[in-house]
């Protein structure tokens, strides 16, 4: 199997329990996530080696969140401890019509939003590495981790190693006028990437491609091979959701490869945490493309893994390969004896 490094920031995730809101409850659970945790734990659990490449800080918050990271399985030798906050987001889990909400609190003022990264070469730990993965959450802190951002592209580009980038785009971190203000970032990131996901959405608000198209699958089969070709990207995948009037989600993907479009069966479900189900996602992708897998059957996996994603607290996936090839296989099942 492979190793995955990911570079980004490691979060500290205050859950109001019980679907109640910050204004009724006296009582927060915590845990530790991130784009980049969320992916290589994922992918630990389908048998590759998942490594993290953060800062987190050199007291008790970073050494509770150091331990939580092993538990998930991901190797932590390239965590550096410095400075002395993490960052932190408290989520509502909205119920019925009501939605969810995560509010940031400390972000900008993190030890890894605030460190400075030419003291920190982690592209000088590629020698053994397959894959790098990076996401659009990392691309909006600050130009310094920008610019170790695209060090680290270029160092793996340069080696031959794979680069996967994420485009979730978060509007509440780039601020007024957040499209124009990513736009050439984004457009030079995906310049030195392999493997992107986004959708048409992504094509149309961050990249400004225009289309002629107002179906959102029509939009997404003009502009994504428009993508793939201008940046030179070997392979683009996403989903699209539908929240149907019953509280249901309905979720499919797609992946664009090789100038084909290949699409998974629709999954409906009953969701009881969504957040971390589009990592789920791109973990199952990026699982195809390193073994190998046909993107029929990456795309059908990685749907299947997202949807598990969703009948589980927390932010990170916990499915093993089999379970969600036993889903594929054989849907919803009684208990299991």
């Amino acid at each position: 199997m492979s190793k995955i490094a990911s570079f980004g920031e490691v979060m500290m995730r205050l859950e109001v329990p019980r679907y109640a809101t910050l204004e009724q409850s006296s009582t927060l659970l915590y845990s530790f996530s991130g784009t980049g945790v969320n992916v290589v734990s994922a992918l630990s659990r389908f048998g590759h080696q998942g490594i993290l490449w953060s800062v987190l800080p050199q007291n008790a918050l970073g050494d509770a969140a150091i331990s939580y990271l092993r538990r998930l399985g991901i190797q932590t030798e390239y965590v550096v401890r410095d400075g002395k906050y993490i960052g932190s987001y408290f989520l509502e889990q909205g119920f019925g019509v009501r939605q969810s909400r995560v509010t940031y609190s400390d972000r900008w003022g993190s030890s890894f939003n605030t460190a400075d990264f030419k003291k920190f070469s982690f592209e000088n730990y590629l020698d053994d590495i397959d894959a790098v993965h990076r996401c659009g959450i990392t691309l909006a802190m600050n130009d310094q981790i920008r610019q170790a951002l695209r060090r680290i592209a270029l160092s793996a580009k340069k080696a031959g190693k794979l680069v996967i980038f994420d485009c979730n785009y978060r509007p509440s971190l780039w601020g007024e006028a957040g499209y124009e203000l990513a736009r050439p970032h984004y457009a030079e990131i995906l310049q030195l990437s392999d493997i992107v996901f986004m959708n048409e959405m992504d094509a149309i608000h961050l990249l400004g491609l225009p289309t002629s198209e107002t179906e959102r699958k029509a939009q997404l089969e003009q502009l994504i091979p428009l993508v793939a070709k201008s940046y030179g990207v070997q392979t683009v995948s996403g989903t699209h959701r539908k929240i149907n009037e019953d509280g249901t989600h309905s979720l499919n993907g797609y992946i664009f490869k090789k100038g084909k479009f290949h699409y998974s069966d629709p999954k409906s479900f009953t969701v009881y945490d969504r957040v971390g189900a589009g990592d789920a996602f791109a973990s199952g992708i990026i699982h195809g493309e390193l073994t190998g897998k046909h993107p029929s059957d990456s795309v059908q996996f990685a749907v299947v893994a997202a949807m598990l994603a969703h009948t589980v607290g927390g932010d990170t996936p916990i499915a093993t390969e089999q379970e969600i090839l036993q889903a594929m296989q054989h849907g919803m099942r009684d208990v299991s004896r």
